[in-house]
This record gives structure tokens, C-alpha cells and sequence, in this order.
């Protein structure tokens, strides 16, 4: 089993009967996906759940999950998801993706967060090994992209995986993917929050609960 699998399997033990669970994206949150539907299908569990993406949404339906839609909740027992990045004080960096906003709903939302990943994802501080990613409007994304760029460092529209148009969101937006010198990361998140046409970013702050992070077949457990 290796490192991805361990720290998924892990998570599986905050599974509780009667949950409604979020979904996080990616290839760990897909073995989390998996593991859960052979615990629910295993102990007939009653067992609820809602994606981060449309990508977890139809695994988890062809897993045999029971699926609910986003505009059917108010709150969520539980949200596990894998992250960009994850410092020892729980700040998180998330947004490689395309689903800023319902993975900021999902965090926001839950009793519990909890991001799941190795060793790989762990750094000092955010933004260390990825650009920050900022979903922005595309009516005024010219404006938006400038008022970032005066107080970043870099700022780049992201491309889509082609390479030859700008990489859309699942609602439609644009993303700067943008470093920042820094030495406030609360003051920093409310300062892109606050630039007019910025929907969402990819900093989360006092939403994690726990980190489980697989380190050479242990896991280790920061809350």
C-alpha cells in the first residue's frame, strides 16, 4: 500500500453512520472515494455525500454513493480532501484545480475538515512551492489581473491544459495563479479578498481541523 493509500485508508476511521460527507478532487481524495464506498457497501451504512467537482460527483455515483446536490445543504458533517500545501499550524493552499468556491463552501461548511496527503505537502509557509491561485471574473479580468499585480510579486492567467485558451473554472471564471512576498498570511488573504472582482483564492485559514500526513508508512497527525 503505498503513501496516498495509507493516509486515505486513515481517513476512513472519522467515517461516522449517518454522515454527510464532502468530497474533496484529486488522486488522493479518488482512493478516499473508493475506501468509503467499500466501508458503506460493507457495514450498510447510511451515508450521504457531496463533491468538491464534477469529477468526484460522477465517481462517487458510479461508486454507489448515495448523492446529494450542493443547493440541498445547509451544513456538512465531515469534508476530506487533499491540499497544495499544508504548514504545521494548519494553514492550507488549495486551487490546482478548478473549484475554488466549492471547495471553500465544503471547508467552511464542515463540523470537521480534514486534508489528507504525504510528506510532499507539508512546507514552512504558503506559497513556498506553489503559486497562490485567485478565480477572478472574466468580465473585467484586465482590471482584476492588474489590481492583483500591484501587490503581488508574479501574477499569471492560467492556460488551460491545451495550452491554448485560459484555463475556465466550473462556474465559469478565470485564475491567476500568483506569488506574493509576505509576512502576514491573514492580512494577505483579506487584501486579495478585498480587490474588487476576486471571487474566491485558494489560502484557507482557521477552516482545517486536522492534517493526516503519510511520512515514510507512518501518519502523522497535525491539529
Amino acid at each position: 500500500m503505498n503513501e496516498k493509500e495509507q493516509v486515505a485508508k486513515e481517513a476512513i476511521n472519522y467515517i461516522k453512520d449517518g454522515m454527510i460527507i464532502g468530497l474533496g478532487t484529486g488522486s488522493t481524495a479518488n482512493l478516499f472515494i473508493d475506501f468509503l464506498s467499500a466501508k458503506v457497501k460493507q457495514e450498510s451504512l447510511n451515508i450521504k455525500v457531496v463533491a468538491s467537482s464534477t469529477v468526484s460527483q460522477i465517481r462517487a455515483i458510479n461508486s454507489g454513493l448515495s448523492y446529494i446536490s450542493l443547493d440541498q445543504i445547509e451544513s456538512i458533517d465531515l469534508y476530506i480532501d487533499g491540499a497544495d500545501e499544508v504548514t504545521k499550524e494548519l494553514e492550507v493552499l488549495k486551487g490546482r484545480g478548478y473549484d475554488l468556491v466549492r471547495e471553500k463552501l465544503l471547508a467552511k461548511t464542515s463540523k470537521q475538515f480534514i486534508v489528507i496527503g504525504d510528506k510532499s505537502k507539508m512546507v514552512a509557509k504558503i506559497g513556498e512551492k506553489f503559486p497562490i491561485p485567485i478565480e477572478i471574473t472574466p468580465i473585467a479580468w484586465k482590471i482584476a489581473k492588474k489590481l492583483i499585480t500591484e501587490i503581488s510579486q508574479k501574477c499569471d492567467l492560467r492556460p488551460n491544459a491545451a495550452g491554448d485558451a485560459y484555463a475556465i473554472t466550473s462556474y465559469g471564471n478565470y485564475v491567476l495563479d500568483c506569488e506574493f512576498k509576505y509576512d502576514d498570511l491573514s492580512k494577505l488573504a483579506s487584501e486579495i479578498s478585498q480587490i474588487p472582482g476576486v471571487i474566491e483564492h485558494g489560502i484557507f485559514l482557521d477552516m482545517t481541523h486536522l492534517a493526516l500526513i503519510a511520512d515514510q508508512g507512518n501518519i502523522m497527525k497535525y491539529s
